[in-house]
């Protein structure tokens, strides 16, 4: 049997996978990226979009560390839009429609820039293990060849796992069900097995998608037009203003269900396989099929959908609002039902796919699995959904993976540092019944974590850490050069009295209006720069409530860090609740902080915990 020997091991081209491979790589290590069809890596396979509320931050985030998302959206974007933009700069969340073709692309050419990154394309059977660490992976390839290829192992210290939706896949469209990870790829049924024969505790969860319709087909003269911003913003650092946005951008539209379109579904749902017993797992509570609106939000007469281009070369239009597995029949009827779509055609039917995933109190928050030292786990096997959380979650596995190959200490970002941090807190310390997604409001210092300032909370750790090259560090220095000069250039002019500066906490007052009043002389373009001023504004008007917030996170700081012992057994604290020990050793928290955020956990059991610890 062939053998090649790698720093670590990425199984999955998606967007978890691409961005831990990529990480890896800006770490140096020598990193296999074994997909089932390199062709298909990055694929876009639900919404073509991506960020959106919270999302957008996520997004920032990865930019900032060093990733790849950024740069890939900031080139392949039709439409840019921050969404909430009246509302505070904290809950403000920018959103790109994507050309999800270019898009793919795009991510696909970024990682063949890099050396260090072998695409290997390839059917995983098997993870290998000696003495309760990952070593290496079994591996079929992938050949258009009939004769089956002999079977490959390929040898790391780490091994990092991101599945999507392909583990067990199965997809359904009314009673019709059809084995697959996405429309046209085969599902991967050798991995599940392979956990469950480690120890592994797995679990199915559910997501859908809507039908696709052709654009040509649509009549958009009558529907609300929904263009993006006048000025648009990128996402990378790294991504010039000059040329941007970098290909041509396009409208979406938006049209609405009616009462007649909600009673053809009430009349169907017998035939929907979520409601017909056929499936019985939970889908996304927050991004739910039509069915579920229409039952859950019985006194609403009307939903919005909306129409989004899928690309600049292909006719495909995204239906955002109607994810659906009701039978191909029913849709039809309902898309044609849709003010605008009475002649469209459907090019693709909707379906939901089930897959399974591992129940992520098994995982650490550095994404490294506490049963097999070197597996690491990202990306919905890990309970989530959206592409953003996924490469989160990708880029933090791929740089503690490369960490565990070197014998280094992993990295756990905390609450207070990152929407990345919340997230992985909230799965280790939270088992999700329902795929999880970002929201603001899971953050407690979202004031801190804003989208505008994610490079100041990050850039310094990710160059600390060796994820952010030196380009990337010195335009972050520049841009910090220049807020600090602007800052004092605003601190020294007036007007009617009153500091510039001061002048920003004021409403009505936004980049335009500071850009009205900018001496060219005395400071460069990028003084200009509305993401410079957007930072500086946040900054004024957030400066009480920020470091309230600090405080409280210093405060904090001690407790939440406090190391528990890997082994503990926590049912044999005296005096401590039986539902108490059993959450503990369930979860195995790494942290004082983390064993305080688990259901079931009281104050008096945290005292008896202090105790025990100090004993």
């Amino acid at each position: 049997m062939a053998t090649d020997h790698f720093d670590i091991i990425v199984i999955g081209g998606g967007h978890a996978g691409a961005e831990a491979a990529w990480a890896a790589a800006n770490l140096g290590a020598r990193t296999a990226l074994v997909t089932m069809d390199p062709t298909r890596i990055g694929a876009m396979s639900c919404n073509p979009a991506i960020g959106g509320l919270a999302k957008g931050q996520i997004v920032r985030e990865i930019d900032a560390l060093g990733g790849l998302m950024g740069l890939a959206i900031d080139a392949t974007g039709i439409q840019f839009r921050v969404l909430n933009a009246s509302k505070g700069p904290a809950v403000r969340g920018p959103r790109a429609q994507a050309d999800k073709h270019r898009y793919a692309a795009e991510v696909r050419r970024l990682l063949t820039t890099r050396g260090e990154i072998t695409i290997v394309a390839g059917t995983v059977l098997q993870i290998l293990v000696e003495s309760d660490r990952a070593t290496g992976v079994l591996v079929q390839p992938n050949t258009d060849q009939s004769a089956r290829a002999e079977a490959v192992r390929l040898c790391a210290d780490s091994v990092v796992l991101t599945t999507g939706t392909f583990m067990r896949g199965l997809m359904h469209t009314g009673d019709r069900r059809t084995p697959g990870g996405r429309v046209g790829e085969d599902p991967a049924t050798g991995i599940s097995s392979a956990l469950e024969s480690l120890g592994f505790e797995l679990g199915r969860l559910k997501t859908g998608t809507p039908p696709r319709l052709a654009g040509s087909t649509i009549d958009f003269a009558g529907l609300e037009n929904q263009p993006g911003d006048a000025e648009p913003i990128p996402f990378s650092d790294m991504t010039p203003r000059s040329g941007f946005p970098a290909i041509e951008q396009r409208d979406c539209h938006i049209t609405h269900t009616d009462e007649a379109i909600h009673r053809l579904i009430r009349d169907n749902l017998d035939r929907a396989p979520m409601y017909n017993g056929q499936i019985e797992t939970a889908g996304p509570r927050y991004c739910p099929s039509i069915e579920d609106k229409v039952v859950r939000f019985a006194d609403k007469a009307s939903h919005h959908v909306f129409l989004e281009p899928e690309g600049l070369d292909t006719d495909e239009v995204y239906c955002n609002g109607i994810s659906t597995s009701l039978p191909a029949d029913v849709q039809d009827e309902i898309v044609r039902r849709l003010p605008g779509c009475e002649r469209a055609r459907i090019l693709r039917h909707g379906y939901a796919v089930e897959y399974d995933m591992v129940w992520p109190h098994q995982i650490d928050a550095t994404c490294m699995t506490k049963r097999v030292a070197g597996l690491f786990l990202a990306g919905q096997i890990n309970g989530t959904s959206g592409y953003e959380e996924a490469a989160g979650q990708g880029l933090l596995a791929g740089l503690n993976a490369v960490r565990h190959a070197q014998g280094r200490s992993l990295i756990r970002l905390g609450r207070e540092q990152a929407y990345i941090g919340v997230m992985m807190d909230d799965l280790v310390t939270k088992t999700p019944r329902e795929p999880y997604r970002m929201f603001t409001s899971r953050a407690e210092y979202r004031l801190l974590l804003r989208a505008d300032n994610s490079d100041d909370r990050l850039t310094p750790v990710g160059h600390e850490l060796g994820l952010v090259d030196s380009d990337r560090w010195r335009g972050f220095e520049s841009r910090r050069d220049q807020v600090n000069r602007l800052r004092a250039w605003l601190a020294e002019r007036r007007d009617d009295g009153i500091t510039l500066l001061d002048r920003l906490r004021r409403p009505g007052v936004d980049a335009d209006w500071i850009r009205a009043r900018i001496d060219a002389d005395a400071l460069p373009d990028q003084a200009r720069d509305r993401r410079i001023i957007d930072k500086l504004i946040a900054e004024a008007r957030y400066t009480g409530y920020v470091d309230r917030q600090r405080r409280d996170v210093e405060r904090l700081a001690k407790q939440e860090s406090a190391p528990l012992p890997g082994g503990f057994d926590y049912a044999a604290i005296t005096g401590l609740r039986r539902e108490a020990g059993i959450a503990l050793n369930r979860y195995r928290p790494s942290t004082f902080g983390q064993a305080g955020r688990l259901a079931g956990i009281t104050p008096a059991d945290l005292m008896l915990l202090s105790v025990a610890l100090k004993k």
